[in-house]
């Protein structure tokens, strides 16, 4: 088992900035990808960002590449989720998730083994 706890959501004013943790506890050894994942009020959760843990850059959506920023911290179990730039659009809630096995896709939500309880981002125009 993996638990993740989220944090750092809130409300901000278009194009101010937000930064995201995710705090990963229990079997933390097993986990191959961290991801973040949004969902807005009567929409489907969507991918936004995710890195490999054992290194390399990240992998954004087109919808926040350039201004998002996914980073993790091994030493604490700890991911990051950078925003800049926001938009009214970007208001959802958020949630980080973990990959356990190897060979899923990093883009598909259902290939994610672990879930956080979410943090609500709110970003007003």
């Amino acid at each position: 088992q993996v638990q993740l706890v989220e944090s750092g959501g809130g409300l901000v004013q278009g194009g101010g900035s937000l930064r995201l943790s995710c705090a990963a506890s229990g079997r933390t050894f097993s986990i191959y990808t961290m991801g973040w994942f949004r969902q807005a009020p009567g929409k489907e959760r969507e991918f936004v960002a995710a890195i490999n843990w054992s290194g390399g850059s990240g992998y954004y959506a087109d919808s926040v590449k350039g201004r998002f920023t996914i980073s993790r911290d091994n030493a604490k179990n700890t991911v990051y989720l950078q925003m800049n730039s926001l938009k009214p659009e970007d208001t959802a809630n958020y949630y980080c998730a973990t990959q356990n096995r190897p060979g899923g896709s990093r883009w598909y939500r259902h290939d994610y083994d672990y879930w956080g309880q979410g943090t609500q981002v709110t970003v007003s125009s």
